[in-house]
């Protein structure tokens, strides 16, 4: 079956009028909650983890998907307006989307971020489509050592290129190592960690723990953030940008778009690093860059359009090699999981109706999310009105009825409270949890692959470097090893010499 063909099935699969529901849903959730500052795409998939295992499992990741790409332009509006961003990934929006708002020149700025994120969106689908059969026939090849080595790099790379140090990030993932290890032994079948408890036995559920860190962890630290509605001070106006801004905005839209969609194949890239590689490459490319931070009006376009290819091209690891590229992606591998279907490279030919319908309800979701965001603006902006606590009481009620009814467990309850405390914790101190999510849900794969290799090779670690293309990944795991080795170390030293470094200002 040729590319063509593919697609139009996976367009049959989205526009039936179920999943169309959905994917409309879904899109306006994730711009609902893109509006609120501190919920986030992370909690709410979180939260509506449970009501995966109602619905089919195509329709099921389509929904959350749409929650996921759906939230990138969500974040956007109270940058403009508010200068909050609503996501990590809206941070660099800030810079020029809130100047602009100044300036009465709000509704531009919103539509050239929801022009962008089409564009983006689109284009970066149109990769997605091309891409992903290839890498899932390469995939096709890997054996256990080359998928040790594989959630190795995600790993790490999800750590480098974390908001925090690279020594905290990795402690959170060796925390989150650390906790895959809870349950039965993979090979031996022998307990581990299991404190003689039974519910133990089978290992901790991925649906609690990330239940537990990213909706309760989040509701306990944002709570006290804004306890009122927010009052928005600028007029939004006209939101359909002139001829003049699309002319200026153009090229910069075109830039972004490439930059995103090769950007989010990598694991730890994404929407985030799309987005400030974006602004950088555009302020950088500026005959004057003074306007940067003052308005520029490329310098809410480009991001917004990275922003969008970025989490939209991050699917590709996750259909065709089963590795989650980002925390939210694993999220939506967990849902994968629950509707006992594996992603990886044999995704494509034993369940094609989930992987081409949720390729193919992309097109149509970046299609809702123009009109939603260009149409519905004022009435998103409304829900800044209320007050977070009313939500979040509403939230952790609705996520712990909603960890009970999966399995009927008191004890999952508990876990979510217990490693709600824990996130809360570790993001008080300074620690992200997305590398504990990522690491936990890596971490069986890792260890299971590693024993299978070694297992395979009588014990002999030079399988990995002996097969060309596992010996290749080390090689890229090394130069990566060295590069921010040797950039922490510069670092270092600029900050400690008072010749070459301006940290010698104490």
């Amino acid at each position: 079956m040729d590319h063509l063909d593919s697609v139009v099935q996976g367009l049959q699969v989205a526009l039936q009028p179920g999943n169309l529901v959905f994917v409309a849903l879904g899109v306006f959730i994730g711009t609902l909650i893109g509006v609120l500052p501190g919920l986030g795409p992370t909690a709410t998939i979180a939260l509506l983890l449970p009501l995966t295992y109602v619905l089919d499992p195509a329709t099921a990741i389509i929904l959350l998907a749409g929650i996921y790409y759906g939230s990138v332009y969500g974040g956007t509006i109270t940058s403009v307006l508010l200068h909050i961003p609503g996501e990590a990934s809206s941070v660099v929006t800030t810079f020029d989307g809130y100047p602009m708002a100044q300036q009465g020149r709000a509704g531009p700025a919103l539509g050239i971020a929801a022009v962008g994120s089409f564009a983006g969106g689109m284009t970066a689908t149109v990769v997605l489509v091309l891409l992903a059969p290839m890498l899932a026939g390469i995939a096709l090849s890997f054996g256990p050592p080359e998928y040790t080595l594989i959630a190795l790099t995600g790993i790490l790379l999800v750590a480098w290129m974390g908001n925090v140090s690279v020594g905290r990030a990795l402690v959170a993932a060796g925390l989150g190592l650390m906790l895959a290890t809870v349950g039965l032994d993979p090979i031996s079948g022998e307990p581990r960690f299991t404190f003689e408890s039974t519910s133990m036995l089978a290992g901790l559920d991925f649906i609690p723990i990330a239940m537990g860190l990213f909706g309760l962890g989040e509701v306990l630290y944002n709570i006290d953030k804004s306890p009122t509605g927010t009052k928005i001070k600028h007029k939004i106006g006209r939101i359909w940008p002139t001829r003049s801004d699309f002319q200026q905005a153009g090229p910069s839209l075109a830039r972004g778009t490439v930059l995103g969609s090769l950007l989010g194949l990598l694991p730890g890239g994404g929407s985030v690093v799309s987005s400030m590689s974006s602004y950088v490459v555009e302020k950088r490319r500026a005959k004057d860059p003074s306007r940067f931070g003052k308005g520029a009006i490329e310098g809410v376009a480009g991001p917004e359009a990275a922003s969008n290819a970025g989490s939209t091209t991050a699917f590709v690891p996750l259909l065709t090699l089963g590795i989650p590229p980002n925390v939210v992606l694993a999220l939506l591998y967990g849902a994968l999981l629950i509707q006992g279907i594996t992603p990886g490279p044999t995704l494509m030919t034993d369940r094609p109706e989930v992987f081409w319908g949720v390729i193919a309800s992309m097109f149509v979701g970046n299609v809702l999310l123009l009109v939603f965001n260009t149409a519905l603006i004022g009435a998103f902006v409304q829900v800044l009105r209320i007050p977070i606590t009313i939500l979040s009481t509403v939230a952790v009620v609705v996520m712990l009825v909603g960890v009970y009814t999966v399995q009927n467990r008191v004890f999952d309850m508990v876990v979510v409270l217990v490693f709600g405390l824990v996130g809360y914790a570790l993001r008080k101190f300074g620690y992200e949890v997305g590398p504990l999510v990522l690491a936990f849900i890596l971490g069986g794969i890792l260890e299971t692959s590693l024993r299978q290799s070694l297992l395979i090779s009588g014990g002999d670690f030079a399988v990995f470097v002996t097969r060309p293309v596992s010996g290749g990944i080390l090689a890229v795991i090394a130069v990566l090893v060295l590069v921010v080795v040797g950039r922490t170390w510069l670092t270092s030293r600029r900050t400690a010499d008072p010749v070459t470094g301006s940290g010698a200002e104490r």
